[in-house]
């Protein structure tokens, strides 16, 4: 059997696209509903190859198409997500933005129909029917290979701050799990999922997924689900650390953050800047925090080992980065980020149910407030 080319597509920066995937649940019960085949038949044409099942019957995802900045990935979501909320109001279904949900079981939902959702949840069982969770996924375009794989080894150490930014999973199986992102914790069951390992160039990269294609450990690449990792078919840096956030200004925000981020580091390496030392050990505790704590947590600076707030850390990254968003026509998104931690999508359904003690109030309350046309 022939294996898929990994040869890494050329992908010039700063071209940036985003990947989100939203809950399909009832309007009137607020559970997830099994829903995505309905809605799969009502998609105009012109939208079908943005609109994509997942998993599990009960979500789906939307994607841009290659975008320059964060304005046209602004245009881009509002214009596919018109017309699938139109879809979805007629089957009485509404879109909710979170990373778990507050009270449906996944033991309750579906397998989509397909014979790699299938091979996967014969592999991987429980492991692979737990995952009820949903994601922000941001691509941002680089020109080889070897940079894509030196941009995720920098990238490492930033991105607990996007976990903790974007935190919107409190709640799972109908508890309070104590957790802001329970959602990491979920995904970190998969073998190929969390922190990436460290890489010295993108040959390394390819024998590594061969080496786990050829040992029967993984079917293909796609199976490799690292928090950043190389997009060869794409020619990107995807990071996929986020929980799906809670509204679109703040997905824009966190592009914003991303694209900038890895033009920066882009161009530290064009310049041959050398790389601060970081420890693995310290971004793993910080991604505990980011976890735990949301934008809480306190995060050690892998510079001077010194903890900061979420604040802090983000003050001082957007600060660093606002030349490169003028660059990019991002300054206002980008400033955007420092609000972020005043409240994440968990904050706000932690606050919810403390006033009302419902999780089914968490849900209407966050469509209420939290509409994407906003």
């Amino acid at each position: 059997m022939t294996m898929p080319s990994l040869e890494f597509k050329r992908n010039d920066y700063p071209t940036v696209g985003v990947e989100i995937e939203l809950q399909l649940v009832d309007a009137e019960t607020m559970a997830l509903s099994n829903s995505i085949s309905d809605i799969l038949a009502e998609l105009p044409a012109e939208i079908e190859a943005r609109v994509k099942p997942e998993l599990m019957q009960s979500y789906l995802e939307i994607n841009t198409g290659i975008c320059n900045t964060v304005n046209d990935v602004e245009r881009d979501l509002r214009s596919v997500l018109q017309q699938v909320e139109a879809i979805t109001d007629n089957l009485n279904l509404k879109l909710f933005w979170g990373a778990t949900h507050p009270f449906s079981s996944w033991r309750d939902q579906k397998i989509t129909v397909n014979d790699r959702y299938y091979r996967l949840v014969e592999l991987m069982q429980d492991v692979a029917r737990r995952l009820v969770t949903f994601g922000l996924h941001v691509h941002v375009g680089v020109d080889t290979g070897d940079k894509a794989i030196m941009i995720c080894d920098r990238m490492m150490r930033h991105l607990p701050l996007f976990l903790a930014l974007s935190a919107n999973s409190p709640f799972w199986e109908g508890r309070n799990t104590g957790l802001h992102s329970n959602r990491s914790k979920i995904m970190e069951g998969l073998p190929t999922a969390g922190l990436p390992s460290q890489m010295r160039n993108y040959s390394e990269y390819v024998w590594l997924v061969r080496h786990l294609e050829e040992t029967g450990f993984i079917n293909s690449v796609r199976e490799i689900w690292w928090d950043v990792r190389p997009h060869n078919n794409f020619g990107t840096v995807e990071i996929r650390m986020c929980d799906m956030p809670a509204r679109l200004d703040q997905v824009l925000a966190l592009t914003a953050l991303t694209q900038c981020l890895v033009v920066a580091l882009s161009r530290e390496i064009d310049n041959g800047t050398y790389q601060s030392e970081y420890h693995p050990m310290m971004v793993e505790q910080n991604k505990w925090r980011a976890t735990r704590f949301g934008s809480d947590a306190r995060l050690v600076n892998s510079d001077d080992y010194k903890t900061y707030s979420v604040q802090e850390t983000t003050d001082n990254l957007v600060d660093l980065l606002l030349p490169i968003a003028k660059d990019l026509d991002c300054l206002e998104r980008l400033e955007s980020v420092r609000d972020l931690p005043k409240q994440t999508g968990a904050d706000q359904q932690l606050e919810i149910f403390a006033k009302t003690n419902s999780r089914k109030e968490v849900v209407q309350q966050m469509l209420a407030t939290n509409h994407w046309a906003k």
